[in-house]
């Protein structure tokens, strides 16, 4: 005899199952949710032509990501380049030349970081602990304790550290003293994807994509609400077709917020007055990035677009890496860059969508999205390993 199991058991069991195995905003795992019915990941194949790609550097950061589903984002503050390891360990690096000035031990499970700025670099860890150390020698500044797990990098401005937690809370801190200023909770579905985009801060504004498909403008002084709408209400008759959070960074250029949830679409919206530009039907968990005239997606199906900035129209759409389990694309002037699932990062021509070079970093799969400054791309592998790559050698 079968036992029936009521419907909200059967929505909280599966909750559980999904929370434990969806990873950081990635895929979901096939038996938890029946057949998976996902693209096999494509086959790399050797690429005509390919542009040069210099390996300034490369290091070594504690243990990665572990064995944990966790998106450990490295950070810039300056000249230096954060990063931070499951085992907690946490490293300033010199950009540049990759030598390290300093590792911190601080004995955390972390979940969630890396925040640079205001003179410190912020993580926190899986029992919602959160730790700020200095950046001229890593020594601790402050320590505080948020209500949950801590999923995405803390954000650092005008004075304010600004931590997001798994049960839907913002909490900010003075960023000198460590003093709570103020936590605003809200809501979160019963079922949504493992992870949560960083929240953007500017001009005495926190900007956020939640988990319900809505975007949420807070006052950065008081935690109030000053503005809050609908990006993509929950359609479809199954709590997976309903997913709709805003797991991908959101980005702003000029006056323009550029964000997107899974199973909505990519929306530009003029923040002078809260008016829909345009948006382009593109589900994504990944991410996005804005060059001055295009914005790349990466889809929830691992292709890779761009889009005019200004009318949302297709300029190209790249298929070649379906499957892969891509992170967020950055722009790196002349190419776009893409990490995956094997440990590779892809560079594809930002004018026509072809790839144009290839290589391989971490067996264990590219964390995070890859970061560029001053003409050097950075990528963090699961395994522990951080490199600085010269696009075109140099």
């Amino acid at each position: 005899m079968t036992a029936s199991v009521p419907t909200p058991l059967r929505r909280l069991a599966a909750a559980a199952v999904l929370a434990a195995l969806s990873s950081g905003c990635s895929w979901l795992t096939s038996w938890a949710i029946g057949t998976d019915n996902s693209a096999p990941p494509a086959e790399l194949v050797s690429i005509a032509n390919p542009i040069s790609i210099q390996r300034v550097w490369d290091v070594s950061i504690g243990d990665g990501a572990g064995k944990a589903f966790v998106r450990l984002q490295p950070a810039f503050d300056g000249d230096a380049l954060y990063a931070a390891a499951r085992d907690g360990d946490v490293a300033a690096i010199d950009a540049a030349t990759g030598n390290k000035r300093w590792t911190r031990d601080t004995d955390l499970a972390i979940s969630g970081g890396v925040g640079a700025g205001a003179g410190i670099v912020v993580v926190g860890s899986s029992k919602g602990e959160i730790v700020a150390l200095r950046q001229a020698d890593g020594a601790v500044a402050w320590k505080a304790q948020v209500s949950s797990e801590v999923l995405a990098p803390p954000r650092i401005g005008e004075g304010i550290v600004l931590v997001r937690v798994a049960d839907g809370r913002f909490f900010a801190f003075d960023a000198a003293s460590g003093r709570q200023l103020w936590n605003y909770a809200a809501s979160v579905p019963l079922l949504s994807l493992r992870g949560a985009s960083a929240p953007l801060i500017g001009q005495g504004i926190a900007i956020a994509g939640l988990d319900n498909g809505r975007l949420l403008l807070l006052d950065l002084k008081s935690g109030r609400p000053v503005f809050e709408r609908t990006l993509a209400p929950p359609r479809g008759k199954t709590e997976m077709d309903r997913l709709v959070d805003v797991d991908a960074e959101p980005r702003i250029a000029g006056s323009v917020l550029y964000i997107a949830p899974f199973h909505g679409a990519v929306t530009a919206i003029d923040l002078s007055n809260g008016s829909t530009l345009w948006n382009r039907d593109i589900s994504t968990y990944a991410g996005l990035d804005v060059s001055p005239q295009q914005v790349f997606v990466t889809a929830a199906d691992d292709t890779v677009w761009a889009l005019d900035r200004a009318s949302g129209s297709a300029l190209w759409k790249n298929a070649d890496l379906s499957g892969r389990k891509l992170s967020a694309p950055v722009a790196a002037g002349s190419v776009v860059a893409v990490g995956d699932f094997e440990g590779y990062i892809h560079f594809l021509d930002a004018n026509t969508g072809r790839l144009v070079g290839r290589v391989e970093l971490d067996g264990k799969g590219i964390m995070g999205t890859p970061l560029v400054r001053n003409g050097m791309l950075f990528a963090y592998g699961k395994g522990g390993k951080l490199a600085g790559y010269r696009p075109g050698g140099g």
